[in-house]
């Protein structure tokens, strides 16, 4: 039996624990978090299934060389050492991506430019041709990795972000990613058996999220990925899994999950995505303000992201829409579980009720706190 391969999924800065579980109940060996990532092991089928089911993670790279690069020079030696025909035919275009620096190496473009020469001079070396460079819809996409004086060249498997589902054509205001609407959903513990509620929907993210885990969709079911164009993809075992996903997919919610909002426009942005992802029949989106909701049922889980104050919105107006959300929560949600994600700790306060948790997280580069309340 051939031994496992060693691979790295990148995730959003303060993810990396809930993506270590994700990728663990997924079949990864030795899922170990690293900062904005997680390196782990497995096989190929481990491979296929996280880019097809993981809810969290961007992008899963495949590390095939780790190479000295104290400088340029090296750095083109290095990666001219590397058997580029096991990995890339010269009839497929393909891009780099670099992320990292060192003294040396510090314009990630100037980088990328100098792996790149040294795969097509070693093409056109072996075989006369060399492959397009296409920025835009590559085949293979080489990921360079500096740190200090060595550079890991991967594989990125998956040739997009994955948090990109697909459904989501209508982005209210400042939307969160999907990734880290199931993050939080994970970290709420929130289970398909119980009610939901985001009181303050935007474009339904949220909802829709809970939805799709609810209705075991695999987030990945109808994208293709950058491993179908690799040598050893192996068709057969692909269109399994797909085939295993599809059939596990449930038909009814097994519990209601709500959105509403007081833009009527947001509301219909909501219902256009829930419809893209074929949910429509399965999400309820009100039109309602936040003063006017109440609770659809005597227990559940509420999510939600008010605006904190730094792209939507002004800090002063939001303090009596976080007063109101206490006010909401205290008088209408006893027997709920309540969480709030703030990037603004001041409005945060507002809410005047005691969280029995925070959570510290980020949307984007913006450090947040998740506040956790137990209503009584």
């Amino acid at each position: 039996m051939s031994s496992p391969q060693n691979y790295f999924a990148t995730v959003a800065r303060g993810l990396e624990d809930i993506a270590a579980q994700e990728l663990t109940r997924l079949g990864a060996i030795n899922a170990t978090p690293e900062f904005t990532g997680v390196s782990f092991q497995g096989n190929q089928e481990t491979l296929y299934r996280i880019n097809l089911w993981s809810r969290v993670i961007f992008r899963v790279l495949v590390p095939i060389a780790d190479i000295q690069s104290r400088d340029a020079e090296q750095l083109y030696q290095g990666v001219q050492s590397i058997n580029w025909l096991d990995y890339i035919q010269t009839n497929q275009a393909f891009a780099v991506n670099c992320t990292g620096s060192n003294r040396n190496l510090n314009h990630s473009h100037f980088t990328a430019l100098q792996v790149k020469n040294a795969i097509v001079d070693q093409q056109r070396e072996k075989t006369g041709k060399r492959s397009d460079i296409d920025t835009e819809n590559p085949d293979i996409i080489v990921n360079a990795h500096i740190y200090r004086d060595n550079c890991v060249i991967s594989l990125d498997s998956s040739g997009f972000s994955l948090h990109r589902r697909g459904y989501r054509p209508a982005m209210g205001l400042a939307p969160l990613k999907e990734t880290l609407a199931s993050a939080l959903l994970a970290i709420a513990e929130w289970t398909p058996d119980l009610p939901f509620l985001d009181p303050l929907c935007g474009s339904g993210t949220l909802p829709i999220e809970a939805a799709l885990i609810a209705l075991k969709v695999a987030p990945g079911l109808y994208n293709s990925f950058a491993f179908e164009n690799w040598p050893d993809f192996d068709k057969t075992l692909w269109e399994k899994l797909q085939t295993e996903a599809q059939n596990e997919t449930l038909s009814e919610l097994p519990s209601v999950i709500w959105g509403s909002d007081a833009d009527a426009n947001i509301v219909s942005q909501a219902r256009d995505n829930a419809k893209a992802s074929g949910l429509e029949e399965h999400l309820y989106f009100q039109h309602k303000a936040l003063a006017e909701v109440e609770a659809p049922a005597d227990h559940g889980i509420i999510i939600c992201n008010p605006p904190y104050g730094i792209r939507v919105g002004e800090e002063q107006e939001l303090g009596a829409l976080y007063k109101l959300l206490g006010d909401v929560f205290k008088q209408r949600f006893k027997g709920w579980t309540a969480y709030v994600l703030t990037g603004n700790k001041e409005l945060g306060k507002k809410i005047g009720l005691k969280a029995s948790r925070r959570i510290p997280i980020y949307n984007g580069p913006l450090p947040c706190t998740l506040l956790k309340y137990d209503l009584y």
